[in-house]
């Protein structure tokens, strides 16, 4: 497996997000779930991620019982501060006092006593940004946190958060139909020296081509709810699809692969996070990172997906106001 580095960690080239493990993709197994964690450090895949807003901590419980055994092979990332209630209020927090109390609740339901990759989930607009990282760094002085990141951050805030204490890693929405980061944030990140983990690197599934009618989802499937995947937007988004699947056919891979494949070309220190939670779908992800497209075929998917190609929002309304603050 090939690395590159977030800040001065190193990890695999790939990582593999961990959502989709508990419901919110359709349902999964946990048995499978399991064994796509195991195979993928079979792989050389150490950077594993997860959340304590995923399945309202189900999530980190499932990959602290996945790991057992095999902890010390692995980056271990989680994050904090996207606070989802079971009634479906959302809210974020960035207190002090929160970010400890976060740090231990997610230590216990992983089953570890230090997590190698903290991340802030979502920025508390309420409260510098100082007070926030200032905690986390105390957690580092503790033992309890090794490297700090922040996800869906502005611009200023990175540079904020930087200045307050180094920051391995800004995680953020980056692939093909989600060019976004290219305007200034990788800008910043080489500048920083701060790596950039893309998750969803395969528009939730989108840019797989198998998503073509949003009633082949599962009625309980998020993707339901997010705009480019509903009506007109997603009728025109299938168009993209279909230049994407011409040009994988050329070079031999699936368009999943290839849109992995492009990402990687962009600068040497993304790490994409397509999230799986069957191995058949981690095994074709993680072949990725030895494909090398054509420049004429990196051309024509700059060609074909700009920045601001893709129709709809990446969110409802709602969730778009607490990115980029």
């Amino acid at each position: 497996m090939k690395t590159r580095r977030l800040g001065d960690l190193e990890v695999s080239a790939i990582g593999l997000g961990c959502m989709s493990m508990t419901p919110i993709y359709g349902e999964p197994s946990e048995p499978e779930a399991a064994a796509t964690i195991h195979r993928a450090v079979e792989l050389g895949v150490n950077l594993i991620d997860t959340s304590d807003a995923y399945g309202f901590g189900a999530n980190e419980e499932l990959v602290g019982r996945a790991l057992k055994g095999i902890r010390d092979k692995v980056v271990l990332a989680t994050k904090f501060g996207n606070i989802r209630h079971p009634d479906g209020r959302q809210e974020v927090s960035g207190k002090a006092v929160y970010v400890a109390q976060a740090c231990e609740a997610s230590l216990r339901r992983l089953g570890v006593e230090t997590i190698d990759l903290y991340y802030i989930h979502r920025v508390d607009a309420s409260v510098p940004i100082e007070e926030t990282v200032g905690a986390m760094a105390r957690l580092i002085d503790e033992g309890k946190v090794r490297h700090l990141g922040i996800s869906e951050a502005g611009a200023q805030t990175v540079r904020r958060a930087r200045a307050t204490h180094p920051m391995s890693a800004l995680q953020t929405e980056y692939s093909l139909w989600s060019r976004e980061p290219e305007t200034e944030l990788l800008g910043i990140c080489a500048e920083l020296g701060i790596g950039y983990v893309a998750y969803s690197p395969l528009g939730r599934g989108f840019l797989t081509g198998t998503v073509s009618d949003v009633e082949a989802l599962g009625p309980k499937d998020r993707r339901r709810d997010m705009p480019r995947f509903q009506g007109e937007n997603l009728q025109k988004n299938v168009r993209l699809i279909d230049i994407l699947k011409s040009l994988a056919a050329k070079e031999g891979c699936t368009p999943a692969q290839l849109a992995i494949a492009w990402l990687l070309a962009q600068r040497d220190f993304v790490v994409p996070l397509p999230g799986s939670k069957q191995r058949r779908w981690l095994e074709e992800n993680v072949a990725a990172v030895d494909l090398k497209p054509s420049p004429d075929t990196l051309a024509a998917l700059n060609r074909a997906f700009p920045p601001g190609a893709a129709a709809g929002t990446r969110y409802p309304e709602p969730q778009m106001k607490r990115l980029g603050l």
